[in-house]
Protein backbone atom coordinates (compact mmCIF):
# COMPACT_ATOMS: atom_id res chain seq x y z
CA UNK A 1 0.00 0.00 0.00
CA UNK A 2 1.33 3.42 -0.95
CA UNK A 3 1.71 6.08 1.74
CA UNK A 4 -1.73 7.26 2.78
CA UNK A 5 -2.87 10.85 2.45
CA UNK A 6 -3.97 11.81 5.97
CA UNK A 7 -6.03 14.71 4.66
CA UNK A 8 -8.39 11.92 3.65
CA UNK A 9 -8.47 10.54 7.20
CA UNK A 10 -11.67 12.41 7.90
CA UNK A 11 -15.32 11.76 8.53
CA UNK A 12 -17.67 12.18 5.59
CA UNK A 13 -19.73 14.82 7.34
CA UNK A 14 -16.72 17.15 7.50
CA UNK A 15 -16.85 17.22 3.71
CA UNK A 16 -20.62 17.43 3.31
CA UNK A 17 -20.77 20.28 5.86
CA UNK A 18 -18.00 22.00 3.93
CA UNK A 19 -19.99 21.63 0.72
CA UNK A 20 -22.88 23.31 2.55
CA UNK A 21 -20.62 26.14 3.71
CA UNK A 22 -19.34 26.51 0.15
CA UNK A 23 -22.86 26.71 -1.26
CA UNK A 24 -23.73 29.48 1.19
CA UNK A 25 -20.56 31.41 0.29
CA UNK A 26 -19.14 31.08 3.81
CA UNK A 27 -15.58 30.45 2.64
CA UNK A 28 -14.41 33.84 3.92
CA UNK A 29 -15.93 33.52 7.39
CA UNK A 30 -13.35 32.88 10.08
CA UNK A 31 -14.19 30.36 12.78
CA UNK A 32 -12.56 29.59 16.11
CA UNK A 33 -12.66 25.97 17.29
CA UNK A 34 -11.42 24.66 20.64
CA UNK A 35 -10.26 21.07 21.20
CA UNK A 36 -10.68 19.98 24.82
CA UNK A 37 -11.82 17.10 27.00
CA UNK A 38 -14.34 17.28 29.82
CA UNK A 39 -13.64 14.35 32.14
CA UNK A 40 -10.17 13.44 33.35
CA UNK A 41 -8.95 10.15 31.79
CA UNK A 42 -7.98 7.21 34.03
CA UNK A 43 -9.96 8.80 36.90
CA UNK A 44 -6.73 10.76 37.30
CA UNK A 45 -6.20 14.19 38.76
CA UNK A 46 -4.20 15.25 35.71
CA UNK A 47 -3.43 14.41 32.09
CA UNK A 48 -0.42 15.04 29.85
CA UNK A 49 -0.69 16.82 26.53
CA UNK A 50 0.43 14.85 23.47
CA UNK A 51 -0.03 14.67 19.72
CA UNK A 52 0.98 18.20 18.74
CA UNK A 53 4.02 17.02 16.81
CA UNK A 54 1.93 14.79 14.55
CA UNK A 55 -0.73 17.48 14.10
CA UNK A 56 1.98 19.85 12.86
CA UNK A 57 3.12 17.36 10.22
CA UNK A 58 -0.41 16.71 8.99
CA UNK A 59 -1.25 20.41 8.69
CA UNK A 60 1.98 21.07 6.80
CA UNK A 61 1.02 18.45 4.19
CA UNK A 62 -2.76 18.84 4.13
CA UNK A 63 -3.56 18.42 0.43
CA UNK A 64 -6.06 16.61 -1.77
CA UNK A 65 -4.58 14.78 -4.75
CA UNK A 66 -6.12 14.16 -8.15
CA UNK A 67 -6.85 10.62 -7.00
CA UNK A 68 -8.72 12.01 -4.00
CA UNK A 69 -10.71 14.42 -6.17
CA UNK A 70 -11.70 11.60 -8.49
CA UNK A 71 -12.85 9.51 -5.53
CA UNK A 72 -14.97 12.42 -4.30
CA UNK A 73 -16.47 12.78 -7.76
CA UNK A 74 -17.47 9.10 -7.78
CA UNK A 75 -19.43 9.61 -4.54
CA UNK A 76 -21.83 11.97 -6.38
CA UNK A 77 -22.07 14.19 -3.30
CA UNK A 78 -20.09 17.24 -4.32
CA UNK A 79 -20.30 19.95 -6.96
CA UNK A 80 -17.53 20.57 -9.45
CA UNK A 81 -16.82 24.08 -8.10
CA UNK A 82 -16.38 22.61 -4.61
CA UNK A 83 -14.09 19.88 -5.96
CA UNK A 84 -12.00 22.60 -7.57
CA UNK A 85 -11.83 24.33 -4.18
CA UNK A 86 -10.56 21.08 -2.63
CA UNK A 87 -8.03 20.63 -5.41
CA UNK A 88 -6.43 23.94 -4.45
CA UNK A 89 -6.88 23.49 -0.70
CA UNK A 90 -4.18 24.79 1.63
CA UNK A 91 -4.41 25.59 5.33
CA UNK A 92 -4.17 29.37 5.74
CA UNK A 93 -5.29 29.63 9.36
CA UNK A 94 -3.65 29.97 12.75
CA UNK A 95 -3.27 27.29 15.41
CA UNK A 96 -2.45 27.85 19.06
CA UNK A 97 -1.71 24.85 21.27
CA UNK A 98 -0.43 23.71 24.62
CA UNK A 99 2.97 22.04 24.03
CA UNK A 100 3.45 18.28 24.34
CA UNK A 101 4.40 17.20 27.85
CA UNK A 102 2.37 19.91 29.60
CA UNK A 103 0.10 18.89 32.47
CA UNK A 104 -3.46 19.65 31.34
CA UNK A 105 -6.96 19.48 32.78
CA UNK A 106 -10.56 19.13 31.71
CA UNK A 107 -12.39 22.04 30.16
CA UNK A 108 -9.39 24.00 28.92
CA UNK A 109 -8.57 24.46 25.23
CA UNK A 110 -5.67 22.22 24.31
CA UNK A 111 -5.65 23.36 20.71
CA UNK A 112 -7.38 26.42 19.26
CA UNK A 113 -7.85 26.66 15.51
CA UNK A 114 -8.66 30.09 14.03
CA UNK A 115 -9.12 29.70 10.31
CA UNK A 116 -11.54 30.12 7.42
CA UNK A 117 -14.58 28.05 8.33
CA UNK A 118 -14.07 25.21 5.85
CA UNK A 119 -10.38 24.92 6.69
CA UNK A 120 -11.11 24.75 10.40
CA UNK A 121 -13.77 22.11 9.77
CA UNK A 122 -11.70 19.83 7.56
CA UNK A 123 -8.80 19.44 10.01
CA UNK A 124 -11.08 18.33 12.86
CA UNK A 125 -11.04 14.55 12.57
CA UNK A 126 -7.32 13.97 12.19
CA UNK A 127 -6.60 16.51 14.93
CA UNK A 128 -8.91 14.71 17.35
CA UNK A 129 -7.48 11.32 16.42
CA UNK A 130 -3.97 12.37 17.37
CA UNK A 131 -5.01 14.18 20.56
CA UNK A 132 -7.14 11.32 21.89
CA UNK A 133 -4.51 8.66 21.29
CA UNK A 134 -1.37 10.57 22.24
CA UNK A 135 -2.81 12.06 25.43
CA UNK A 136 -3.85 8.55 26.54
CA UNK A 137 -0.38 7.08 25.91
CA UNK A 138 1.54 9.98 27.44
CA UNK A 139 -0.69 10.17 30.50
CA UNK A 140 -0.51 6.41 31.09
CA UNK A 141 3.28 6.53 30.88
CA UNK A 142 3.57 9.47 33.24
CA UNK A 143 1.30 7.83 35.83
CA UNK A 144 3.38 4.66 35.61
CA UNK A 145 6.72 6.45 35.79
CA UNK A 146 5.50 8.52 38.77
CA UNK A 147 4.44 5.31 40.56
CA UNK A 148 7.89 3.79 40.14
CA UNK A 149 9.49 6.19 42.60
CA UNK A 150 12.35 7.04 40.27
CA UNK A 151 13.01 3.47 39.14
CA UNK A 152 13.44 3.09 35.41
CA UNK A 153 10.54 1.96 33.22
CA UNK A 154 11.25 0.14 29.97
CA UNK A 155 8.34 0.22 27.53
CA UNK A 156 7.81 -2.86 25.41
CA UNK A 157 4.24 -2.69 24.21
CA UNK A 158 4.73 -2.84 20.45
CA UNK A 159 3.43 -6.41 20.11
CA UNK A 160 0.32 -5.47 22.11
CA UNK A 161 -0.44 -2.32 20.14
CA UNK A 162 -3.29 -1.83 17.68
CA UNK A 163 -0.81 -1.60 14.79
CA UNK A 164 2.92 -1.04 14.20
CA UNK A 165 2.28 2.68 13.61
CA UNK A 166 0.22 2.93 16.79
CA UNK A 167 3.05 1.16 18.59
CA UNK A 168 5.56 3.64 17.17
CA UNK A 169 3.56 6.61 18.43
CA UNK A 170 2.97 4.94 21.80
CA UNK A 171 6.71 4.39 22.23
CA UNK A 172 7.36 8.05 21.48
CA UNK A 173 4.70 9.16 23.96
CA UNK A 174 5.97 6.74 26.60
CA UNK A 175 9.40 8.36 26.47
CA UNK A 176 7.95 11.86 26.83
CA UNK A 177 5.92 10.51 29.75
CA UNK A 178 9.00 9.29 31.58
CA UNK A 179 9.99 5.84 30.32
CA UNK A 180 13.75 5.45 29.95
CA UNK A 181 13.88 3.03 27.04
CA UNK A 182 11.80 1.05 24.58
CA UNK A 183 11.99 -2.37 22.98
CA UNK A 184 10.71 -0.81 19.74
CA UNK A 185 13.64 -0.66 17.32
CA UNK A 186 11.71 1.54 14.87
CA UNK A 187 11.08 4.09 17.63
CA UNK A 188 14.77 3.97 18.47
CA UNK A 189 15.67 4.72 14.87
CA UNK A 190 13.02 7.38 14.23
CA UNK A 191 13.09 9.24 17.54
CA UNK A 192 16.50 8.41 18.99
CA UNK A 193 15.01 6.71 22.05
CA UNK A 194 17.33 4.25 23.87
CA UNK A 195 16.40 0.66 23.04
CA UNK A 196 16.59 -2.22 25.48
CA UNK A 197 15.62 -5.87 25.66
CA UNK A 198 16.42 -9.25 27.12
CA UNK A 199 15.45 -12.70 25.87
CA UNK A 200 12.18 -14.58 25.45
CA UNK A 201 11.13 -17.92 26.88
CA UNK A 202 11.34 -19.37 23.36
CA UNK A 203 15.09 -18.69 23.29
CA UNK A 204 15.54 -20.71 26.47
CA UNK A 205 13.34 -23.63 25.43
CA UNK A 206 15.21 -23.91 22.12
CA UNK A 207 18.28 -25.19 24.02
CA UNK A 208 18.75 -28.56 25.67
CA UNK A 209 18.92 -26.91 29.09
CA UNK A 210 18.28 -23.56 30.72
CA UNK A 211 21.96 -23.35 31.67
CA UNK A 212 23.02 -23.85 28.04
CA UNK A 213 20.67 -21.05 26.96
CA UNK A 214 21.98 -18.67 29.60
CA UNK A 215 25.60 -19.46 28.77
CA UNK A 216 25.05 -18.94 25.05
CA UNK A 217 23.42 -15.56 25.66
CA UNK A 218 26.16 -14.52 28.07
CA UNK A 219 28.77 -15.35 25.43
CA UNK A 220 26.85 -13.33 22.83
CA UNK A 221 26.36 -10.27 25.09
CA UNK A 222 28.86 -10.42 27.95
CA UNK A 223 28.74 -6.62 28.43
CA UNK A 224 24.95 -6.47 28.77
CA UNK A 225 23.68 -9.78 30.05
CA UNK A 226 20.15 -9.84 31.46
CA UNK A 227 18.61 -13.28 31.94
CA UNK A 228 14.93 -14.24 32.07
CA UNK A 229 14.65 -16.64 35.01
CA UNK A 230 11.02 -17.81 35.12
CA UNK A 231 10.83 -20.25 32.17
CA UNK A 232 10.79 -23.30 34.45
CA UNK A 233 11.07 -22.23 38.10
CA UNK A 234 12.54 -18.96 39.36
CA UNK A 235 14.02 -20.16 42.63
CA UNK A 236 15.03 -23.75 41.91
CA UNK A 237 16.15 -23.43 38.30
CA UNK A 238 16.30 -19.92 36.80
CA UNK A 239 18.24 -18.17 39.54
CA UNK A 240 20.69 -20.99 40.28
CA UNK A 241 21.51 -21.27 36.58
CA UNK A 242 21.91 -17.49 36.22
CA UNK A 243 24.23 -17.39 39.24
CA UNK A 244 26.24 -20.30 37.86
CA UNK A 245 26.73 -18.55 34.50
CA UNK A 246 27.78 -15.37 36.29
CA UNK A 247 30.39 -17.20 38.38
CA UNK A 248 31.65 -19.62 35.76
CA UNK A 249 31.77 -17.32 32.73
CA UNK A 250 30.95 -13.66 33.23
CA UNK A 251 33.06 -12.86 36.31
CA UNK A 252 36.14 -14.85 35.16
CA UNK A 253 35.98 -12.79 31.95
CA UNK A 254 35.83 -9.47 33.77
CA UNK A 255 32.09 -9.00 33.27
CA UNK A 256 29.03 -9.24 35.51
CA UNK A 257 25.44 -10.35 35.37
CA UNK A 258 23.65 -7.06 34.72
CA UNK A 259 20.15 -8.14 35.71
CA UNK A 260 17.60 -10.89 35.99
CA UNK A 261 14.00 -10.53 34.83
CA UNK A 262 10.95 -12.18 36.41
CA UNK A 263 7.85 -12.28 34.20
CA UNK A 264 5.39 -14.37 36.20
CA UNK A 265 4.35 -15.44 39.68
CA UNK A 266 4.16 -13.44 42.88
CA UNK A 267 6.56 -10.66 41.91
CA UNK A 268 6.91 -9.26 45.43
CA UNK A 269 7.70 -12.61 47.00
CA UNK A 270 9.96 -13.80 44.20
CA UNK A 271 11.92 -10.55 43.98
CA UNK A 272 12.64 -10.63 47.74
CA UNK A 273 13.89 -14.21 47.60
CA UNK A 274 15.84 -13.49 44.41
CA UNK A 275 17.57 -10.53 46.04
CA UNK A 276 18.58 -12.70 48.99
CA UNK A 277 19.97 -15.44 46.72
CA UNK A 278 21.89 -12.97 44.55
CA UNK A 279 23.40 -11.20 47.56
CA UNK A 280 24.42 -14.46 49.18
CA UNK A 281 26.14 -15.41 45.93
CA UNK A 282 28.06 -12.13 45.98
CA UNK A 283 26.07 -10.67 43.05
CA UNK A 284 25.03 -7.54 44.93
CA UNK A 285 25.29 -5.39 41.80
CA UNK A 286 22.90 -7.54 39.77
CA UNK A 287 19.61 -5.72 39.27
CA UNK A 288 16.11 -7.18 39.40
CA UNK A 289 13.59 -6.35 36.68
CA UNK A 290 9.96 -7.48 36.74
CA UNK A 291 7.20 -7.44 34.15
CA UNK A 292 3.81 -9.09 33.49
CA UNK A 293 0.81 -6.81 32.93
CA UNK A 294 2.01 -4.07 35.26
CA UNK A 295 0.22 -0.77 35.69
CA UNK A 296 0.70 2.13 38.09
CA UNK A 297 -1.36 0.50 40.84
CA UNK A 298 0.53 -2.80 40.64
CA UNK A 299 3.89 -1.02 40.68
CA UNK A 300 2.91 1.10 43.65
CA UNK A 301 1.68 -1.99 45.50
CA UNK A 302 4.92 -3.89 44.87
CA UNK A 303 7.00 -1.04 46.22
CA UNK A 304 4.74 -0.64 49.25
CA UNK A 305 5.39 -4.33 49.99
CA UNK A 306 9.11 -3.64 50.01
CA UNK A 307 9.86 -5.56 46.80
CA UNK A 308 13.56 -4.92 45.96
CA UNK A 309 12.88 -4.17 42.30
CA UNK A 310 15.29 -1.95 40.37
CA UNK A 311 13.31 -1.40 37.17
CA UNK A 312 10.07 -2.41 35.50
CA UNK A 313 9.03 -3.59 32.07
CA UNK A 314 5.61 -2.33 30.98
CA UNK A 315 3.77 -3.01 27.75
CA UNK A 316 0.01 -3.49 27.65
CA UNK A 317 -0.90 -0.72 30.06
CA UNK A 318 0.95 1.90 28.06
CA UNK A 319 -0.10 1.00 24.51
CA UNK A 320 -3.58 -0.17 25.56
CA UNK A 321 -4.12 1.56 28.90
CA UNK A 322 -7.20 0.93 31.00
CA UNK A 323 -9.81 3.67 30.87
CA UNK A 324 -8.01 5.04 27.83
CA UNK A 325 -10.92 7.08 26.51
CA UNK A 326 -9.81 10.72 26.73
CA UNK A 327 -12.84 12.15 24.96
CA UNK A 328 -11.32 15.19 23.28
CA UNK A 329 -13.99 17.11 21.37
CA UNK A 330 -13.77 19.98 18.88
CA UNK A 331 -16.30 22.77 19.21
CA UNK A 332 -16.99 26.03 17.37
CA UNK A 333 -16.71 28.79 19.99
CA UNK A 334 -16.57 31.97 17.90
CA UNK A 335 -17.24 33.23 14.38
CA UNK A 336 -16.15 36.30 12.44
CA UNK A 337 -18.30 36.89 9.37
CA UNK A 338 -16.06 39.59 7.85
CA UNK A 339 -12.56 40.82 8.63
CA UNK A 340 -13.91 44.13 9.93
CA UNK A 341 -16.29 42.56 12.46
CA UNK A 342 -15.66 41.41 16.00
CA UNK A 343 -15.74 37.71 16.81
CA UNK A 344 -19.22 36.53 17.81
CA UNK A 345 -19.13 34.02 20.68
CA UNK A 346 -20.89 30.71 19.98
CA UNK A 347 -22.14 28.08 22.40
CA UNK A 348 -23.43 24.53 22.38
CA UNK A 349 -25.99 24.49 25.17
CA UNK A 350 -26.81 21.63 27.53
CA UNK A 351 -29.38 20.88 30.20
CA UNK A 352 -26.39 20.59 32.52
CA UNK A 353 -24.64 23.97 32.69
CA UNK A 354 -21.37 22.29 33.66
CA UNK A 355 -21.39 20.37 30.35
CA UNK A 356 -22.17 23.36 28.15
CA UNK A 357 -19.10 24.43 26.19
CA UNK A 358 -17.34 27.63 27.14
CA UNK A 359 -17.88 30.15 24.34
CA UNK A 360 -15.59 32.73 22.87
CA UNK A 361 -12.17 33.20 21.36
CA UNK A 362 -10.09 32.49 24.46
CA UNK A 363 -6.72 32.10 26.09
CA UNK A 364 -5.81 29.85 29.00
CA UNK A 365 -3.53 30.92 31.82
CA UNK A 366 -1.87 29.04 34.68
CA UNK A 367 -1.28 30.81 37.98
CA UNK A 368 1.72 29.81 40.13
CA UNK A 369 2.49 30.65 43.73
CA UNK A 370 5.78 32.55 43.82
CA UNK A 371 6.90 30.97 47.09
CA UNK A 372 6.16 27.30 46.45
CA UNK A 373 6.22 27.40 42.61
CA UNK A 374 3.10 25.21 42.71
CA UNK A 375 0.22 25.75 40.32
CA UNK A 376 -2.75 27.44 41.95
CA UNK A 377 -5.25 26.95 39.14
CA UNK A 378 -5.93 27.62 35.47
CA UNK A 379 -8.11 30.45 34.17
CA UNK A 380 -9.91 30.85 30.86
CA UNK A 381 -10.24 34.41 29.56
CA UNK A 382 -11.24 36.16 26.37
CA UNK A 383 -8.25 36.47 24.05
CA UNK A 384 -8.10 40.25 24.50
CA UNK A 385 -8.60 40.39 28.28
CA UNK A 386 -5.88 41.78 30.51
CA UNK A 387 -4.86 39.55 33.43
CA UNK A 388 -3.98 41.47 36.63
CA UNK A 389 -0.46 40.84 37.91
CA UNK A 390 -0.94 41.85 41.57
CA UNK A 391 -4.26 40.41 42.74
CA UNK A 392 -6.74 38.03 41.15
CA UNK A 393 -9.85 36.19 42.26
CA UNK A 394 -10.22 32.60 41.11
CA UNK A 395 -13.93 31.89 40.53
CA UNK A 396 -15.39 28.42 40.19
CA UNK A 397 -17.48 28.66 36.99
CA UNK A 398 -20.05 26.15 38.33
CA UNK A 399 -20.36 27.47 41.88
CA UNK A 400 -19.53 31.17 41.75
CA UNK A 401 -19.62 31.37 45.57
CA UNK A 402 -16.45 29.29 45.60
CA UNK A 403 -13.86 32.03 45.21
CA UNK A 404 -10.24 32.49 46.23
CA UNK A 405 -8.33 35.76 46.02
CA UNK A 406 -4.62 35.26 45.37
CA UNK A 407 -1.56 37.50 45.55
CA UNK A 408 2.17 36.99 45.09
CA UNK A 409 1.73 34.89 41.96
CA UNK A 410 3.04 34.69 38.43
CA UNK A 411 0.99 33.96 35.34
CA UNK A 412 1.85 31.85 32.33
CA UNK A 413 -0.12 31.63 29.10
CA UNK A 414 -0.31 27.92 28.29
CA UNK A 415 -1.01 27.98 24.57
CA UNK A 416 1.73 29.05 22.17
CA UNK A 417 1.48 29.94 18.46
CA UNK A 418 2.02 26.95 16.18
CA UNK A 419 0.82 28.24 12.79
CA UNK A 420 0.13 31.90 12.01
CA UNK A 421 -1.74 32.55 8.76
CA UNK A 422 -0.72 29.14 7.47
CA UNK A 423 2.98 29.50 8.31
CA UNK A 424 4.64 27.22 10.86
CA UNK A 425 6.22 29.42 13.56
CA UNK A 426 6.78 26.82 16.28
CA UNK A 427 10.17 25.18 16.72
CA UNK A 428 9.57 21.69 18.01
CA UNK A 429 11.82 20.63 20.93
CA UNK A 430 13.77 17.40 20.86
CA UNK A 431 12.16 14.35 22.42
CA UNK A 432 14.68 14.57 25.28
CA UNK A 433 13.72 18.19 25.89
CA UNK A 434 10.05 17.16 25.94
CA UNK A 435 10.74 14.49 28.55
CA UNK A 436 12.69 16.92 30.74
CA UNK A 437 9.94 19.53 30.32
CA UNK A 438 7.26 17.02 31.32
CA UNK A 439 9.24 16.03 34.42
CA UNK A 440 9.61 19.70 35.38
CA UNK A 441 5.91 20.28 34.80
CA UNK A 442 5.00 17.55 37.28
CA UNK A 443 7.02 19.26 39.99
CA UNK A 444 4.66 22.25 39.83
CA UNK A 445 1.51 20.18 40.42
CA UNK A 446 0.35 19.76 44.04
CA UNK A 447 0.78 16.25 45.43
CA UNK A 448 -2.93 16.07 46.26
CA UNK A 449 -3.76 16.45 42.57
CA UNK A 450 -1.30 13.67 41.65
CA UNK A 451 -2.80 11.26 44.18
CA UNK A 452 -3.79 7.90 42.66
CA UNK A 453 -6.93 7.38 44.70
CA UNK A 454 -9.54 10.15 44.75
CA UNK A 455 -7.21 12.97 43.71
CA UNK A 456 -8.02 16.52 44.64
CA UNK A 457 -9.77 18.41 41.85
CA UNK A 458 -7.64 20.99 40.10
CA UNK A 459 -9.78 23.96 39.19
CA UNK A 460 -10.07 25.41 35.73
CA UNK A 461 -11.81 28.72 36.36
CA UNK A 462 -13.00 31.63 34.23
CA UNK A 463 -12.80 35.38 34.38
CA UNK A 464 -15.93 37.29 35.39
CA UNK A 465 -16.47 38.53 31.84
CA UNK A 466 -16.32 35.01 30.42
CA UNK A 467 -18.69 33.63 33.06
CA UNK A 468 -21.16 36.41 32.29
CA UNK A 469 -21.00 35.81 28.52
CA UNK A 470 -21.52 32.07 28.97
CA UNK A 471 -24.61 32.65 31.08
CA UNK A 472 -25.99 35.19 28.62
CA UNK A 473 -25.65 32.74 25.75
CA UNK A 474 -27.10 29.87 27.79
CA UNK A 475 -30.11 32.02 28.69
CA UNK A 476 -30.56 33.02 25.05
CA UNK A 477 -30.29 29.37 23.91
CA UNK A 478 -32.85 28.35 26.52
CA UNK A 479 -35.30 31.03 25.38
CA UNK A 480 -34.83 30.05 21.76
CA UNK A 481 -35.56 26.44 22.67
CA UNK A 482 -38.72 27.45 24.57
CA UNK A 483 -39.86 29.53 21.60
CA UNK A 484 -39.36 26.65 19.21
CA UNK A 485 -41.23 24.31 21.56
CA UNK A 486 -44.20 26.66 21.69
CA UNK A 487 -44.24 26.96 17.90
CA UNK A 488 -44.12 23.20 17.46
CA UNK A 489 -46.77 22.69 20.13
Amino acid sequence: MNELNLAMATDLYELTMSQGYFNEKKTEEVAVFDAFFRKMPFDSGYAIMGGLDEIIRVIQNFRFTEKDIEYFRELHLFTEPFLEYLRNFRFHGSIYAIPDGTVVFGGEPLVTVKAPLIEAQLVETVLLSYLNSHIAWTTASKRISEASGGRAISEFGLRRSMSPIAGLYASKCSFIGGCKSTSNVLAGEVYGIPVSGTIAHSYITSFDSEYDAFLAYAKAYPHACTLLVDTYDVLTSGLPNAIRVAKEFLIPNGQKLQAIRIDSGDLAKLSKKARKMLDEAGLTETHICVSNGLDEKAIRSLLEQGAPIDFFGVGDNIVLPNYARVGVVYKNVALQKTKDEEFISKIKASNDEAKAITPGYKKVYRFYDNESNLALGDVLAFHNEEIPQNEFTLIDPVNNLNQTTIRNYRVRELQVPIFLDGKLVYKEPSIYAKQAYCDAEMLTIPEEVKRYEKPQKYFVDMTKDLIQKKRELLTLAKHQGMSLTRKVG
